[in-house]
C-alpha cells in the first residue's frame, strides 16, 4: 500500500518535507549568525560579558560562564551551574554572541524561577531517552511477531507509543525556547545592552534559531505518523 517500486511513499509524502524544512532552518541560522557576527555591536560588548551583567542583575552571581569549542554550541547546564559559550559568543563583541549568550541566561533565569515547561523537560527526559531507544527495536518486532499472532501488533503499537515520547519533549521544548529568547530581548533591552539595529540584529539570530525548533517538532511528528501507519498497515481484522 505505501511501497510502489521500492519506493516508500510514507516517508517521501510525510517526512522528506519536513527533513528539507529542517536542513533550511538549520542553513538559515547559521548563515544569520555568520552574517551578524561580522559587524561589532556599537558598545563593544561581548557575549561573555553580557552574561555575566544579565546573571548578576538577576542574582545570579552563582553561575558561572566558560568557553568551549563547537559552532553554536552553547548550554545552559543546570547540574553544573555553568552557562557554556563558543568561542565565537564567547569573546564575539557582536549583536549575534550577545544575543545567543542572553539566551542562555534565559534558560538559567527559567530554571532559577521555576519555569514550569522547564522543569516539565528536565523531568521527562530520562523516560524520553528509554523510549528513543526501545522505539524502533519494539516497532520491529512487534511486525515480526504478526506473522504467528495479530496479537503481537500491540508491542509495535506500544513501540509507536514510546516514540511518541519524543515529541512530547519537541512540544515542550519549544515554549521553552520561545520564552527565552523573549526573556533575552526584553533583557537586553532594558538593560540598555543593544538598542537599534543592534537588537534588530540579536532578534533576526534568535529567531532564525527557534526556528530549527519548530522544524525538529515537524520531523518527529511527520516520523510519528509514518510509524503509526506502517505499523497500522499489518493489522488483518
Amino acid at each position: 500500500m505505501f511501497y510502489y517500486y521500492g519506493i516508500d511513499w510514507t516517508y517521501i509524502v510525510l517526512v522528506l518535507p519536513a527533513v528539507i524544512f529542517s536542513l533550511i532552518a538549520s542553513a538559515n541560522v547559521n548563515s544569520t549568525f555568520k552574517k551578524y557576527s561580522r559587524v561589532y555591536n556599537s558598545r563593544r560588548l561581548t557575549g561573555s560579558d553580557a552574561a555575566r551583567r544579565i546573571l548578576d542583575s538577576n542574582g545570579l552571581q552563582h553561575i558561572r560562564i566558560e568557553r568551549i569549542s563547537g559552532n553554536l554550541s552553547d548550554h545552559f547546564d543546570p547540574r553544573s551551574n555553568v552557562i557554556r559559550l563558543s568561542q565565537a559568543v564567547y569573546d564575539g563583541a557582536t549583536a549575534a554572541a550577545v544575543g545567543v549568550a542572553a539566551h542562555e541566561c534565559g534558560h538559567a533565569i527559567q530554571h532559577a524561577v521555576g519555569y514550569l515547561p522547564i522543569k516539565l523537560r528536565s523531568a521527562i527526559i530520562p523516560i524520553t531517552n528509554i523510549g528513543s531507544k526501545l522505539a524502533f527495536p519494539m516497532i520491529l518486532l512487534g511486525i515480526v511477531l504478526t506473522a504467528w499472532s495479530q496479537q503481537a501488533l500491540v508491542i509495535a503499537y506500544i513501540g509507536v507509543a514510546l516514540f511518541g515520547l519524543s515529541l512530547v519533549f519537541q512540544l515542550v521544548t519549544l515554549p521553552t525556547e520561545f520564552n527565552a529568547s523573549r526573556r533575552a530581548l526584553k533583557t537586553i533591552d532594558n538593560m540598555g545592552l543593544l538598542s537599534g539595529d543592534d537588537l534588530k540584529a540579536s532578534k533576526k539570530v534568535l529567531t532564525a534559531a527557534a526556528m530549527t525548533y519548530v522544524a525538529a517538532l515537524a520531523v518527529t511528528l511527520m516520523q510519528l505518523i509514518r510509524l503509526f501507519l506502517i505499523v497500522n498497515r499489518n493489522r488483518r481484522d
